[in-house]
């Protein structure tokens, strides 16, 4: 979810910086420098917090930046002032900086550490899977109230975009209410054991292999 969030904002917001503000491209660029800023300062914060505290918190305040940044967003015009954007960027930002730690971290928790490698593969693949649709499904949504160039109309056109990320923001909150459950934590604890024991090599292997490492010195 956020990751398809992420995908439709920077791809929308490109579009309406360049097409309808007509800003060059590095003016868009630097204009969306206060979501990155702010996903560079909060990402490190968070993992201490995730570290110390769970990842309850970081989730949920994630989420609902990120719905109340696409809630801002929902309303742009061709005329919206700089000062909101930048304000709808720098919460959207937040709620990237809260929200990505605790999905590593989630992720690679599940599995034994010899495993560490497939969850975070996993991981990275639900950021690519969910970029891709966020540039597919809110492009095509924005896309279908355009005609021609893209113009002062596109605003409009977005705002249905915006809608589902701001839906998406609550999706994640939920999610990481309903995740940091003690009855999920219990079933994610079961889960981590039973992977455990599934790829936690056999005893007698284990003991067989210095015999034939001397067997094979021996017979050097």
């Amino acid at each position: 979810m956020m990751f398809m969030a992420m995908g439709g904002f920077l791809f929308l917001n490109t579009l309406y910086l360049q097409d309808v503000r007509g800003l060059s491209p590095l003016d868009a660029g630097l204009y969306t420098l206060p979501m990155a800023g702010l996903m560079f300062v909060v990402a490190p914060l968070t993992g201490l917090i995730v570290g110390a505290r769970g990842t309850r918190g970081p989730l949920i305040l994630g989420g609902i930046a990120v719905l109340a940044s696409g809630v801002i967003l929902a309303r742009l015009t061709a005329h919206t002032s700089f000062a909101l954007l930048i304000f709808a960027y720098v919460l959207f930002g937040l709620g990237m900086g809260l929200v990505n730690p605790p999905i590593t971290n989630t992720a690679v928790s599940g599995m034994p550490s010899s495993q560490a490698g497939v969850a975070a593969a996993v991981a990275s693949t639900g950021r690519q899977v969910g970029g891709t649709l966020g540039v597919a499904v809110l492009g095509a949504l924005a896309a279908g109230g355009v005609t021609g160039a893209i113009g002062p109309g596109f605003a409009a056109s977005t705002h249905v975009s915006w809608w589902i990320v701001a839906g998406l923001g609550a999706g994640i909150s939920v999610l990481g209410l309903l995740s940091t459950t003690r009855w999920a934590q219990g079933t994610a604890g079961r889960v981590a054991d039973e992977f455990r024991d599934a790829f936690r090599p056999p005893v007698d292997a284990g003991r067989a292999q210095p015999h034939r490492d001397r067997a094979e010195v021996a017979a050097g």
